[in-house]
């Protein structure tokens, strides 16, 4: 292989590389927006042990380089109890300033194991039924992969396929007031995660994207 072809070869698989979000050391790269509480806003997240965990506060993360499209993003978690609550938000096209820009504007990837088949980990939140339920249960760690491919998102929870969607089918109507506005999402968006109340404390081990080949 001649010098070239071998850069060539070496830029490919650069390009195909997993990419660490997270650090495990800090929130560099991150950028947390409080949800209301009267007049002050809390962030509710915090780097402990290697871990980014939830803590005092509600609100949301959102990762600031760049929008992500046709890749998959790996997520692992776990949840301190069952009362667990959280999702993982993809594909919101701005760079959101409070919660409701991911909500009505992306699409949340949910992490909640006691909500029903249109609520539940995996699904796209009240739009997509969840195929299956592999959640582990709380204190262990599981594994989340999001791919976007164009339009498409397909989520798998511990390598069981729990949705997959064309991003275009018709979905449910909207019923409730806190489940998102329906419309057409972007091809790709930035991601966050979502900090959604304080019964449960949701840890991150590994936040990372890799792109499609």
């Amino acid at each position: 292989m001649t010098r070239k072809l071998f850069l060539l070869a070496t830029l490919a698989a650069s390009l195909q590389a997993e990419t660490k979000l997270f650090n495990g050391k800090n929130l560099d790269g991150w950028k947390a927006i409080g949800r209301q509480q009267g007049a002050t806003a809390l962030a509710g997240f915090t780097v402990k042990d290697g871990l980014l965990e939830t803590t005092t506060g509600k609100g949301l993360l959102w990762f600031t380089k760049q929008k992500i499209g046709n890749a998959t993003i790996k997520v692992v978690y776990k949840m301190s109890n069952e009362k667990g609550n959280s999702g993982v938000f993809i594909r919101i096209p701005i760079e959101p300033q409070n919660e409701d820009d991911a909500i009505n504007k992306g699409i949340e990837v949910q992490i909640d194991n006691r909500d029903d088949d249109w609520h539940s980990t995996g699904v796209l939140y009240s739009m997509t039924k969840a195929l299956a339920r592999p959640y582990k249960p709380a204190g262990e760690w599981n594994t989340m992969e999001i791919t976007l491919k164009g339009l498409r998102t397909i989520v798998k929870v511990n390598g069981v396929l729990v949705t997959d969607y064309d991003g275009t089918s018709p979905v449910p109507e909207k019923k409730k007031s806190f489940e998102p506005d329906r419309g057409p999402r972007p091809v790709e968006g930035y991601i966050a995660l979502q900090h959604h109340d304080e019964e449960c404390v949701i840890s991150f081990k590994q936040i990372s994207v890799t792109p499609l080949k």
